[in-house]
Formats: structure tokens, sequence, C-alpha cells
């Protein structure tokens, strides 16, 4: 009788941790057709996201805290190919409680959390945006990452590296946003150590109108592309027009102006038609006006795609 009473025992334990933890597979599939100018028409990856395999799980340990994982690979649709590294997007571990969310790992960083916050062309290969003369590193292997609760619609994040796996330079990330009814802001700072002291501050927010929602960003770059004392200022203005419960209209203008050299510029316009909650048509165009002393050419790119989530 006991020992019926023991394995009634263990069984229930165990059916109530299995109920405390749970494993899900993700994605996007993400394709487009289009042509860039100068170039034959071709069929690509990733016009509005990246496609993307992943895996994520969590356990719940008791006390408001839960453990949890991440693996993310990149996916080339056109190919079958997958990332090179394999879970090069993501592959960390995580604790969530009260405290906030502490990341151990591959993963992105604060910058990236925001810098496309409040990008026109929904973020996409359509942005007007593609124009600018200064990137930045999003991402970090072996990163430790803070992001702290919200409160009252702020939250911050915090990631870096130690010296030991980073020995060509750090990469510190840093971010502060404000999200509370129509409005929306975000700051964020990157420091990249390994990219020749690259140092970036992004700038961005939006205003939800109803009838449209209003998107500005402002990035600067000193040490830009790891040349010293080269600087990039580059900004954006655009908006998001709903059309429809399914439709959305974006539109963008975009420069980016280097340190004694003159301003590109760029035109953005795209749509978006919602077929489910997990499927999306889109399309629109980018023109750009390059100068040569930037040394870059004009890319206009067109393009029609369809994203899937599942």
């Amino acid at each position: 009788m006991k020992k019926t009473l023991v394995a009634l025992a263990v069984v229930a334990a165990s059916g109530a941790a299995m109920a405390q933890s749970s494993v899900s597979v993700y994605g996007v599939a993400d394709l487009w057709v289009g042509k860039s100018k100068g170039t034959a028409s071709q069929m690509g990856d990733g016009g509005v996201s990246s496609s993307r395999l992943g895996f994520k799980g969590s356990e719940d340990l008791g006390g408001g805290l839960t453990v949890g994982f991440n693996f993310e690979e990149k996916l080339y649709l056109t190919s079958g190919a997958t990332g090179v590294p394999t879970y090069g997007r993501q592959a960390n571990l995580s604790f969530n409680g009260g405290f906030g969310t502490i990341k151990l790992g591959r993963s992105y960083n604060p910058m990236d959390d925001v810098f496309g916050a409040a990008n026109s062309g929904f973020d996409s290969a359509l942005s007007a945006n593609a124009v600018w003369l200064n990137g930045y590193n999003g991402a970090a292997n072996a990163q430790l990452y803070y992001a702290t609760p919200e409160f009252s619609g702020f939250s911050a994040a915090l990631s870096t590296q130690l010296d030991g796996n980073a020995p060509a330079g750090k990469l510190t990330s840093l971010s502060l946003a404000y999200a509370n009814g129509p409005v929306a802001l975000a700051l964020g700072y990157e420091e990249d150590k390994a990219g020749g002291n690259q140092k970036g501050t992004v700038l961005n927010g939006s205003y939800d109108l109803g009838m449209a929602k209003l998107l500005a960003s402002y990035y600067n770059t000193k040490n830009t592309g790891g040349v010293a004392g080269a600087t990039v200022n580059s900004y954006q203005l655009g908006a998001d027009i709903p059309l429809g419960s399914a439709l959305t209209l974006s539109v963008g203008y975009a420069s980016s102006k280097p340190s004694g050299g003159e301003s590109d510029s760029g035109f953005g316009i795209a749509a978006a038609y919602s077929l489910s909650k997990r499927t999306t048509v889109y399309g629109g165009l980018r023109q750009e006006s390059r100068k040569a002393s930037n040394a870059q050419a004009d890319n206009d790119f067109y393009a029609v795609g369809v994203k899937h989530t599942f």
C-alpha cells in the first residue's frame, strides 16, 4: 500500500512538473519577388522579416521565477539552406521574474530592441532608411543581457560581454524606452570595440493620431565603420496610414550625411494587407538619390512578397 502511495505521489509530482513546463516551435517564412536598379528580376528572402526557425521553452521554478531557452536560426527559402553558424540568430538561456529578464549566450542587444521601432515601410527592405550610411551590430556571442520590468510605460536594458569571450573588444549596448497610449519613445546606444570602436546613438519615436501614426528617427555614429573621427548623421520621417482593418500604407523619407560629405536621400512607400493573423502580403518601392562622393550608387528597389508566421 505504501509503495502504491509513493508511486502515485511520484506520478502526480511528475505531472505537475510537466504542466509547468512548455516547449514550442515557431518561425517566419518571408519571400519576395522584385527588382533592383541595374539587375534582373529575382526572388529573395526576408522582405519584411528574415525567415527563421526557432525553438523556445520555459519552466516555472516557483516563486515567480522561470528559466527558459531560445534557439533560433536563419532560413534561406530560395535555397533551402540554414544560417551559418546554426542558431546564429539566437542561442541562449534566460531567467525571468519580478526583477526582469537575464539572458546568457548569443542574443540580440538593447540597441537592436529599439532600433527599428519607428521605421517606416514596416522596418523592411522597402524602408527609406536603406540609404543610411551608418549601420550597427545588433547581436553578440556570449552576451550578458539584462532588461528591467516595465514601470508605468518605462523600460530599460543593458548588455555586454566578458573580456575572455571578446578578445578583439566587447560589444556594449543599452536602451531606454517609453510606451504609453499613443506615444512611444526610445533611446539606444552601442559601443563596438571590435568594430573600430564605433559608437552609435539612436533616438526614435512615434505618435498615433488614429488616422495615421507619425514616425521619426535619428541615428548618429562616431568612428563610423571603424574609421577614427568619421561621423555620420542620419534621420528618417514617415507615417503608417491605416486604410482599413486589414490594409496599411506606409511612407517615409530618409537622409544620411557623413562629416565633410554630401547627403544621400531616399523615399519609400509600402502597403501591407493581412490575409489572416499569420499571413500578410506586401509590396512597394524604394527610390534613392546617392552622391558619388559617398562611393554609393542608387539602388532603387521594387518588390511584392508574402510573410507567414507560425
